[in-house]
């Protein structure tokens, strides 16, 4: 499992690596909430799925 992420950050500006905050497993997958070292953004993927793409 990793457990960091390179990852647009739009409240930053810039790519940076993101840390992962949480994770479960729900009956779509593997949730897992990211979080940026810098600020207060995250997002979630889902089985892979990013949810910042939306």
């Amino acid at each position: 499992m990793a457990q960091e992420l390179d990852h647009d950050c739009p409240e930053c500006d810039e790519t940076l690596t993101f840390y992962r905050a949480a994770s479960t497993r729900v009956h779509l997958g593997e949730k897992i909430k990211w979080h940026c070292p810098d600020c207060d953004y995250g997002f979630v993927t889902i089985d892979g799925i990013d949810s910042s793409a939306v």
